[in-house]
């Protein structure tokens, strides 16, 4: 590499365009806007989804089902990854996060049936398929709802 060759990084030096400073600017006296009309003024334009008029297509389109507000959204967990603790750990949601298993809780950990438990674990979250029940207490462990 050169001295000549040398060249700022992609993206790192960036100008504004100022508009309205003079015709020799290129975007002076009416700074890029054009003549009269709803887009000229200050504040003009038209909403978000505006269509000139026609309906637009969010009010075309029906509305289907609804949120339920009351809805509980719960960190899912499945048998597998119970199998880095040791036997006989006491596995909480606490330890959980620890373990990177389990970013936020949201409304309770669940812990899914899917795969294969090695490990004895008392297990203490908020709520359990029945083949995640089934598979902890068949391996000896425990589980409790809390």
């Amino acid at each position: 590499m050169k001295l000549h060759e040398l060249k700022p990084t992609e993206g790192s030096r960036k100008t504004r365009n100022r508009v309205g400073r003079g015709t020799s600017s290129g975007n002076g006296k009416t700074a890029g806007r054009g003549q009269k009309g709803q887009k000229a003024r200050s504040g003009g334009g038209v909403r978000l989804g505006f269509e000139g008029g026609q309906t637009p297509l969010f009010r075309r389109l029906p509305k289907r089902g609804f949120t339920n507000i009351n809805a509980k959204e719960y960190a899912l967990v499945n048998l597998e990854q119970l199998n880095v603790f040791e036997d006989g750990t006491e596995v909480t949601p606490a330890l959980l996060k620890e373990a990177g298993i389990v970013r936020n809780f949201k409304s309770g950990v669940k812990v899914l049936g899917k795969g294969e438990l090695t490990k004895k674990l008392t297990v203490k979250v908020a709520k359990f398929s029945k083949s995640a029940e089934v598979a902890i207490t068949a391996k000896g462990g425990s589980i409790e709802v809390i």
